[in-house]
């Protein structure tokens, strides 16, 4: 595989999708690898442009085929994973690859694609504010934030297996530190 890969990991909430969504507007020959989940859509995702919506015992099955080079249950039964697949349809047509996976997924990623990829973490400006958008964000329950706050903490605890950690707490400046560390890569 010649293309080169772009890593974003992030606790829940901290706005890695949004960014991803600028820089996929902004910086040409981009493509966004698609995540298999096991959870059910929200209200704005769609199958097979947000996520492979998939059950978790076809998830379970695709396991024991190794269709993944990398996968992780987050919560029981909650799955989420990059398929093979995934990366030989992006490579296939020359793109680069950019994923939007959580921190153990972005770690396993980095080591087996090495100084092929750039991992960056996305880091809230504090765990009081990430809570804040979690909240705001209106899609989980006050327990599911109390979870997603727990792990966030244990995810930020790895920020410095990445090579690179930016704060979003003012989006188009983050979108900036990003584009330049992705431009940078790129022409290395």
């Amino acid at each position: 595989m010649s293309s080169k890969l772009i890593i974003f990991s992030a606790p829940s909430g901290s706005g890695k999708s949004t960014i991803i969504r600028h820089l996929l507007k902004k910086i040409p020959n981009l493509e966004f690898s698609i995540s298999c989940t096991s959870r059910s859509p929200r209200s704005n995702e769609q199958d097979t442009v947000d996520y492979y919506f998939i059950s978790p015992d076809i998830f379970r099955e695709k396991i024991e085929n190794q269709e993944f080079i990398e996968y992780e249950e987050v919560y029981t039964n909650l799955y989420y994973g990059t398929l093979v697949s995934e990366i030989e349809r992006i490579s296939t047509k020359g793109n680069t690859i950019i994923f939007d996976v959580d921190v153990v997924g972005g770690i396993n990623i980095k080591k087996r694609f090495g100084e092929n990829a750039l991992a960056l973490f996305i880091s809230p400006p504090s765990i009081a504010e990430l809570r804040n958008r979690l909240t705001h964000r209106g899609t989980d329950s006050p327990e599911m934030i109390d979870l997603r706050i727990n792990k966030a903490q244990f995810e930020i605890s790895f920020a410095d297996k990445f090579d690179k950690i930016i704060v979003n707490d003012d989006l188009q400046e983050t979108v900036n530190q990003a584009e330049t560390a992705i431009l940078d890569f790129l022409k290395s």
